[in-house]
């Protein structure tokens, strides 16, 4: 198989590093390593959020950021954002939008982990999802997105945009605009139904 293009290569490091960065707080060298990321200023959007989030990165600690990521992410109980499609789209957890998804991601041959406490709706495990489904060039990729990511996580992205904490905010920022313009291109693709041929 021919490698990916360069584009879809990042859009695949894109979905890995938000499901990282969702899931757990960085490590120090995680964060220094964003802290050291050059960003080619291109006038985009894009570009503009990800120079936010190396700034954001170079001006905290890991410390800091595990703290942080657990009022914002996890809570006590729950954190300021329930990063969840059945919560997002249903108002509950554990509700329609999780029955769907597992469908789905059986249908794909996709197994929980075994170690993992999270449902399956967990952003960071759609974003895990999307990351593989783009390195195997699976045909079902647009269709996922559509149907499972792009109903909500913007939102959800907007809403960690609006935390106090900066790098978790940039993040967000971030993570909405890739999300969105993710939804714009894959959309188009979602339409286009593959050719069957019908017997007489």
């Amino acid at each position: 198989m021919n490698e990916l293009n360069e584009r879809d290569a990042l859009r695949a490091d894109v979905y890995r590093l938000l499901a990282r960065l969702l899931r757990e707080a960085p490590d120090a060298s995680l964060l220094e390593w964003l802290a050291g990321l050059e960003v080619d200023q291109d006038g985009t959007l894009l570009a503009a959020r990800w120079a936010s989030l190396v700034v954001a990165a170079g001006a905290t600690t890991a410390a800091a950021l595990e703290r942080a990521h657990f009022r914002h992410l996890v809570g006590v109980v729950q954190g300021d954002i329930t990063p969840y499609a059945s919560w997002y789209r249903n108002g509950e957890l554990m509700d329609a939008a999780l029955v769907a998804l597992r469908r789905d991601l059986k249908a794909l041959g996709f197994e929980r982990a075994e170690h993992s406490r999270d449902p399956e709706d967990h952003l960071a495990a759609l974003c895990e999802v999307m990351a593989m489904l783009i390195e195997a060039r699976a045909p079902d990729e647009a269709r996922f997105f559509m149907t499972h990511l792009a109903p909500w996580a913007s939102d959800c992205l907007a809403d960690l945009g609006r935390v106090d904490a900066p790098f978790y905010a940039h993040l967000g920022l971030l993570g909405q605009a890739f999300i969105e313009e993710e939804s714009r291109r894959l959309e188009a693709e979602s339409r286009q139904d593959p050719v069957r041929i019908v017997e007489p």
